[in-house]
């Protein structure tokens, strides 16, 4: 019984661990792209990378890539430690679902009307961090699992 729901816990906390890294992979990307293409887009005389506005998304953008990245390290070091690790994973992975879906809706802003069109990359990315919310829990589970923890 008990010793079931404890294997079962500690595979969900795998699974978000797995997740949150390939989520993690995708902020990467869409950051990437996102300053590729503002330097290389020219609006009003000048690269849009030029503009303050532009400059804020992606800085925005990079600082939700490294918390969520040091949110990812700290949950699989405890857990590779052996020590407990279930609210930082649950942490890890309701901080990471929220900053990468701001990412790709930022890297969207960035791409425009072009963030739409399969034939740029940025298109799919909405799509993709839609689903680190839902899969291997839903954020409401996550935070469910923290109060809990905090509140006993």
């Amino acid at each position: 019984g008990a010793a079931l729901w404890q294997v079962a816990f500690e595979c969900f906390d795998w699974e978000r661990t797995v997740m949150i890294a390939s989520s993690i992979g995708g902020m990467k990307a869409s950051l990437d792209a996102a300053i590729a293409y503002a330097k290389e887009r020219v609006a009003f005389g000048k690269p849009i990378a030029e503009h303050q506005a532009i400059q804020h998304k992606i800085a925005e953008m990079k600082a939700h890539l490294d918390a969520s990245r040091l949110l990812l390290y700290r949950a699989a070091w405890l857990k590779q430690e052996g020590h407990p690790h279930q609210v930082e994973a649950s942490v890890a992975k309701l901080f990471v679902a929220e900053a990468a879906m701001r990412n790709a809706l930022e890297a969207t802003q960035i791409f425009g009307g072009y963030g739409y069109i399969k034939e740029y990359p940025i298109e799919r990315s909405m799509r993709d961090a839609k689903l680190i919310s839902i899969g291997g829990g839903t954020s409401e589970i996550q935070k469910m699992i923290i109060a809990r923890a905090l509140l006993g």
